[in-house]
């Protein structure tokens, strides 16, 4: 599974592909202030990250994968200084 829901906190593995969207959108609609562990992400699809981005998320712990940790880490923190 792409991304496993544990409570308050969604773990991102692997490849999470577009069609995990809407279960990442329905889950942060019941999860206020979720947060996401990106550790085992690898590839994360632009739908997923637009769910993400529209979300009130934490990001708890960021990818190992050093590219994409520096492009997400970019990207939110432009979220938060608008």
């Amino acid at each position: 599974m792409p991304i496993v829901y544990k409570k308050s906190k969604a773990f991102f593995q692997e490849q999470v592909s577009a069609e995990e969207a809407e279960a990442l959108l329905e889950w942060l609609q019941k999860t206020k202030h979720g947060e996401i562990d990106f550790t085992k992400a690898k590839h994360i699809h632009t739908a997923v990250l637009q769910v993400l981005l529209a979300g009130d998320i934490r990001i708890s712990v960021w990818p190992e994968v050093t590219s994409l940790r520096s492009w997400l880490q970019h990207i939110f923190e432009k979220k938060h200084t608008k």
